[in-house]
């Protein structure tokens, strides 16, 4: 496998011009929404796979030959604020194990083609350029901070790109954009699944009060709560506030139905603690972001236990999914670490994309890999713990980007660790 490794600006002009950094204020919230699966911020380490398992997880030999494909690669990489290089190195080894068991695309090697934003958003802009010059046939991304600035140029050029996650509403309706997550799930339809599971008759959501989350939590939440029979309150909290006593008064007297919280781990300590303390004893449920090592120390284990969060993959357990990526990781990788997230996020990302394009034929060009993925049938997303995946633009109404229905779940102990992941929210893509 030749591979590109295309991670500077360039000096020659730009065929799109760089969007505001003030455009990609929701950047923090979206990489908050595709945040780890809840497990131990001390994990770490490499898969131990049973060779058998590992020989029927990377299925038979069928290796790529001819002219290579180029497939774009983006990742904020390494920059001030995150760390997500691994997601270069597990790319690397998913397109091995592409080229040895499935052919490649199209029968042909794939090539890959890199470049990292560092979390910038002009960055983020000159990468999505880049691969237009790089005539690259498709692009993936994992999860990014600046997934907008990335996309935009990719879109006008029409170069079909998968997203790990994307939460703007145009880019979500976008012919050539695609998500292997459901951007309604984490904050709208968890809460929702569980209050029927429940069966109670409102969700009450304190959220973080930043602009990133005010459509999701004001616009489309109460549409989706409505659809559903249930009554919805909204409870904004600003960030950095340490005692929410007072604005979670009206959750004590029982009526709150499902609390649900969406914030940092920080805000949602001062929201766990915050309901201990009004009297709260009722369900609740947050996103995975709330739950991290500083969190089980802060906030008591029966808060925690019982508690349904969502989780964005199945680290950990052995699941078929699971078994396929640690093969991976153990056959093509090296001291990869198997509990990231961001590495987890980029395989189903990247392993999605050529899925899609399983027997796609003739020219490959970005205009027959957007119709090979528009016409697959709806198939299981690869590392995703069960989840599927279709694309023809009938998995959300609102969102034709979107490929998946639902998401993955898991109930706290009373250490706060997660115990079996579920799908939850899935359901059919139609014709």
């Amino acid at each position: 496998m030749q591979e590109s490794i295309v991670s500077r600006r360039r000096a020659t002009a730009r065929r799109f011009p760089r969007r505001s950094a003030g455009m990609l204020l929701a950047a923090p919230m979206a990489l908050l929404l595709f945040a780890a699966a809840c497990g131990s911020d001390d994990d770490s380490g490499s898969p131990t796979v049973d060779p058998s398992a590992a020989a029927n997880a990377l299925g038979p030999v069928d290796r790529a030959a001819g002219a290579p494909v180029k497939i774009g690669i983006i990742s904020d990489g390494r920059g001030a604020a995150v760390d997500n290089s691994v997601q270069f190195d597990i790319a690397a080894a998913t397109a091995k194990w592409l080229n040895e068991h499935h052919g490649g695309i199209g029968g042909r090697p794939i090539e890959l083609v890199t470049c990292e934003t560092q979390g910038d958003p002009g960055k983020g802009t000159d990468c999505g350029n880049e691969m237009v010059e790089q005539d690259v046939v498709a692009v993936a991304v994992g999860e990014s901070g600046v997934g907008d600035a990335v996309a935009q140029p990719l879109a006008d050029a029409d170069v079909p790109v998968m997203f790990y996650g994307l939460t703007t509403p145009a880019l979500l309706n976008d012919p050539t954009t695609f998500t292997v997550s459901d951007p309604n799930f984490a904050i709208q339809q968890l809460p929702i699944a569980i209050a029927r599971q429940e069966n109670l008759k409102k969700v009450t959501s304190v959220v973080i009060d930043v602009p990133a989350l005010l459509y999701n939590v004001e616009e489309l939440a109460p549409r989706l709560m409505r659809e559903a029979g249930l009554e919805y309150q909204l409870i904004r909290v600003p960030p950095g506030t340490a005692d929410m006593t007072a604005q979670l008064q009206g959750a004590a007297g029982g009526d709150a139905g499902i609390v649900f919280v969406v914030g940092n781990d920080s805000f949602c300590i001062s929201a766990f603690n915050g309901l201990r303390a009004v009297g709260y004893t009722g369900k609740i449920s947050a996103i995975s972001q709330c739950i991290t090592d500083a969190t089980r120390k802060a906030v008591s284990g029966d808060v925690l236990k019982g508690m349904s969060v969502a989780a964005s993959m199945p680290l950990g357990g052995d699941d078929p999914s699971t078994i396929l990526y640690n093969a991976v990781l153990e056959t093509y990788g090296q001291g990869i670490d198997a509990t990231s997230s961001a590495a987890r996020g980029m395989f189903v990302t990247f392993a999605g994309l050529a899925t899609a394009l399983e027997g796609i034929t003739g020219d490959i060009t970005p205009a027959t890999v957007t119709a090979a993925i528009k016409a697959m049938p709806e198939k299981e997303l690869p590392g995703a713990g069960g989840l599927k995946f279709r694309c023809n633009g009938k998995a959300s109404p609102d969102s034709s980007a979107v490929c998946v229905r639902g998401g993955l779940t898991t109930t706290l102990d009373g250490a706060g660790q997660s115990t079996a992941f579920e799908v939850l929210g899935s359901s059919p893509i139609p014709d």
